[in-house]
């Protein structure tokens, strides 16, 4: 039977319908397989992983993808929500598509690709298996290592066994991550593994204060030999000859070039010129193979802001015609200056280690309004929320070192963070108070909580230092 040219049209019509509705179901089934696997492990993970910190209310235009997970110790569901914004400066990783052999067809299957969220903020040292930085405080009768009789290195403000403080249980503590070990610092090892290499810290007292718990530890070994060529108790060198080693540290508490408005007058206000190197010891660190730098209570001073060499602002100043801005103003523009040097540096092959902001423990009043810190023991990991300032200033922080990183990467140049604010925001016992000096009769003196005595809490920093160390040179 032959069909008439106009049904046999009709016919081939239909047929091709019938066939193009099964391509496009085949069509968006094969979307609908391909766009789930995408996307779903995105969605699960910013309901069950990450959220992001806030972006700061610093009046610079800065990128905040800086992100905690939901185990490291400053996540706080309160403190941190979640909210649409903050999700969408997570940032996305595509992992390139792993290819399997379908054994039964004897064909490939479909390609998928993993979307990741990788959080940008933290870190552990080269190693990621375990974050040192999250944890809790543990007692440990072991401690301490050495006393303010066998170490020649403390200081008399920090000396707090000799002023009398009357307990030591303070002591008797050590940071324990909460999925692995932080070994103490074995002095041997610590100095073989340093052996023909050199350690600079640059900072402030604190910086200072971190540097001699270290010397300290070092002494139960060997004693180094004190090579400065400046009589600056701020500008200082030891030489270990017998594992060519050194160690300097640098004066620079706001990290920039800076200036006094009265040479005579250490309370008036400083110059601070924000955009300028401070060549004390951005022209010194070239050649060491491992740099810390920190800073921050400084930026709480009364100072004048510069850029350009013109006023752009202030910090506590009297005059109502100046610009009155935060602390955290000059805090970032003095790490993105900071970094912008350590990035500039040409055949720098060493690593700088950034040593987190490290809040105060005034309770009861200011420092200078009869705030004091005497508690004995440290606070458990839920006891203690950090907030206020200093969480401003670590944020602030932060969100500059991510940047500087990339930037790093880029250029060949390694920084990487040593996180102890939140370790130390756990730590309120470990101040001198008044135990850093003699009382004296009818004279008032403020109690000091932001330096730690020695020996003290701050030992540890020296446990995470070769914990890091370590993971650096594996990288390597």
């Amino acid at each position: 039977m032959t069909l008439h040219p106009i049904n046999e049209g009709k016919t081939q019509l239909l047929t091709r319908r019938k066939t193009s509705s099964k391509i496009a179901h085949l069509v968006a089934v094969a979307l609908i397989i391909t766009i789930v696997p995408i996307y779903y492990p995105y969605i699960h993970y910013l309901l069950d992983k990450a959220t992001a910190i806030p972006s700061s209310t610093d009046d610079l235009n800065v990128e905040t993808t800086t992100t905690l997970s939901r185990h490291h110790p400053l996540y706080r569901s309160h403190l941190f929500p979640t909210t649409q914004k903050e999700e969408n400066d997570l940032k996305l990783v595509i992992v390139p598509p792993v290819k399997k052999e379908h054994r039964k067809r004897g064909r490939r299957k479909r390609e998928r690709r993993e979307v990741v969220l990788k959080p940008t903020g933290g870190g552990s040292g080269g190693n990621k298996s375990c974050d040192l930085f999250s944890g809790e405080w543990v007692e440990n009768p072991e401690g301490p290592y050495y006393t303010n009789l066998t170490c020649w290195a403390i200081q008399e403000h920090q000396n707090c066994m000799k002023f009398g403080r009357p307990d030591q249980d303070f002591l008797k503590w050590r940071w324990k991550p909460n999925d692995c070990e932080l070994p103490v610092l074995d002095p041997v090892h610590f100095l073989e593994m340093m052996r023909g290499k050199s350690l600079a810290f640059v900072g402030d007292s604190v910086a200072r204060n971190h540097m001699q718990s270290l010397l300290c530890l070092l002494s139960r070994v060997t004693y180094p030999n004190d090579v400065s060529t400046s009589s600056d108790q701020n500008f200082r060198r030891w030489e270990y000859p017998d594992y060519n080693f050194n160690i300097s540290i640098f004066w620079s508490p706001y990290l920039v070039n800076t200036d006094r408005t009265d040479r005579n007058d250490i309370t008036k206000p400083f110059k601070l010129y924000l955009d300028e190197f401070d060549e004390s010891w951005t022209t010194q660190i070239q050649d060491f193979n491992y740099v810390i730098i920190s800073a921050g209570q400084w930026f709480f001073r009364p100072t004048m802001f510069y850029s350009n060499r013109l006023v752009i602002g202030c910090l506590y100043c009297p005059e109502s015609t100046i610009r009155h801005r935060s602390s955290t103003f000059s805090y970032r523009r003095a790490w993105r200056t900071a970094f912008k040097a350590i990035n500039s540096l040409t055949n720098f092959k060493g690593t700088v280690f950034l040593r987190s902001f490290v809040p105060s423990h005034f309770e009861g009043g200011r420092w200078d309004k009869g705030g004091d810190c005497v508690r004995t023991k440290p606070f458990k990991g839920n006891e203690s929320v950090m907030e206020d300032y200093s969480l401003e200033m670590y944020k602030t922080q932060l969100q500059e070192y991510k940047i500087a990183e990339r930037e790093g990467r880029r250029n060949g140049v390694k920084i990487t963070i040593m996180d102890m604010t939140q370790v130390m925001h756990l730590r309120p016992d470990g101040h001198p108070s008044k135990y850093g000096h003699w009382p004296l009769q009818n004279v008032t003196m403020a109690n000091d909580c932001v330096h730690w005595c020695l020996p003290g809490p701050i030992d540890a920093w020296n446990d995470f230092l070769m914990e890091l160390i370590k993971r650096e040179e594996i990288g390597r």
